[in-house]
């Protein structure tokens, strides 16, 4: 069956985004420390040198770009935490790992992110945890994610 060429576009544009954020990759990095495969082919990627600045004062000078379900950000690693954030995009950057609250997911590993809507709480403007059970990640914590400061 031959594609339409909406879908082949579509998928073009979703190869480019895949290869620009595997170039940021530095080719002096070992390639198993930075991406690795998840189990459906998809690939998440530590990023060096990217800078994120939450409301509570942190910097990060890295993240993780990796596949993600959409879904609720919490304030604390904790599902009865209140809800700050909520990511809408399925490919998103994770700056930290928490601790927290075991999940569906059969561990108690959360990531730290920027939502892309404010839900609670506007002052922190949408920084939240999410269950590792929702990052598709090969490996929970991801090898090489730094756990987050306030841990």
């Amino acid at each position: 069956m031959a594609l339409s060429p909406v879908i082949r576009s579509g998928r073009a544009v979703a190869s480019a985004l895949v290869l620009a954020a595997a170039a940021v990759v530095p080719a002096t990095a070992s390639a198993s420390a930075t991406t690795t495969p998840t189990a459906d082919g998809a690939t998440c990627a530590l990023r060096p040198g990217v800078v994120h600045k939450d409301t509570l004062g942190n910097t990060f000078t890295g993240d993780l770009y990796c596949a993600n379900a959409p879904g609720d950000l919490y304030g604390r690693p904790a599902f009865e935490a209140p809800v700050t954030g909520r990511l809408k995009t399925t490919q998103s950057w994770f700056v930290c790992y928490s601790i927290g609250e075991a999940h569906k997911g059969g561990n108690n590993i959360w990531y730290y992110t920027q939502g892309d809507e404010t839900v609670n709480l506007p002052g922190l403007q949408a920084w939240g945890n999410m269950p590792a059970s929702s990052v598709l990640t090969s490996t929970d914590p991801f090898p090489g994610l730094p756990r987050c400061p306030w841990h």
